[in-house]
């Protein structure tokens, strides 16, 4: 059930992957924002005293945000924690759902008890090939959060329905994180799930797209391929992860501070 909107948030921790850790919604210092950072400016700007972590950590599974973060989440005492994840290990092309939703249990359980407000997300897709092959994972993963929000009375916010967010004009180059748009978009969504007032549809369909030629289709497959895919499955062969030896996005549950313009 959405929350009464009167209740102001005084902290937010958020819990995750390369989705809540804001890529790819970069900013001109070449650091990224994302959704948990505009939400939490929105829920700052509501009272003073606002605090706000961001564990999350690209390239992180389920199991590593399960041991890593889930406890240190847990020891912080937000008031609202968000957790994302599972989507990294359902996309490697070996994966056990049900141990997956068992870790993913095992955040919950951990996290659920020490906060007010505990939300958790069916993930976006781009719509395409790559989704298609893994949608079966992604429904049992997502059929498995809705128990277990229902479980641990959680909030679940449905983005995986919405066709505005797998439309590719969602996504950035690389095809697997949103963009600026995409961001502003989810930042909606969770604000609406809180029961706050809407300052937008963040389902309403994009405008009609201009179909891309051959040559451009062409171009940007290249692009794809050369400057993302390769590098993923370089990572994939020999065990590495982009987020290897990065430390949480912000660590410690602080006051919050607008970033400067």
């Amino acid at each position: 059930m959405p929350m009464n909107a009167a209740y102001t948030h005084t902290s937010f921790v958020a819990l995750g992957d390369s989705f809540t850790e804001g890529m790819s919604d970069g900013l001109p210092d070449g650091s990224y924002r994302g959704w948990a950072d505009l939400l939490a400016a929105r829920l700052a700007a509501r009272g003073p005293g606002f605090r706000y972590a961001n564990l999350a950590v690209r390239g992180k599974l389920i199991g590593q945000i399960a041991d890593e973060q889930a406890p240190a989440a847990a020891a912080m005492g937000a008031d609202l924690v968000t957790l994302v994840g599972g989507l990294n290990d359902v996309l490697r092309p070996k994966c056990d759902v049900d141990l997956v939703c068992a870790r993913l249990a095992e955040a919950v359980e951990r996290l659920a008890p020490t906060c007010r407000q505990l939300v958790l997300m069916r993930s976006p897709g781009r719509r395409g090939p790559v989704m298609e092959r893994f949608r079966p994972r992604m429904e049992q993963l997502f059929d498995f959060i809705d128990a277990l929000a229902e479980r641990h009375g959680a909030l679940v916010v449905d983005l995986f329905s919405a066709e505005a967010l797998g439309d590719s004009r969602m996504w950035a180059e690389d095809r697997l994180h949103l963009n600026a748009e995409g961001h502003r978009r989810v930042a909606e969504a969770v604000w609406q799930a809180l029961g706050h007032a809407p300052e937008s549809d963040w389902r309403e369909p994009l405008p009609s797209a201009v179909a891309l030629g051959w040559a451009a289709r062409r171009g940007s497959d290249l692009r794809f391929a050369r400057e993302h895919l390769v590098p993923w499955i370089g990572r994939r062969l020999t065990g590495r992860s982009s987020g290897d030896g990065l430390p949480p996005k912000r660590g410690e549950l602080l006051a919050y501070e607008a970033p400067l313009p």
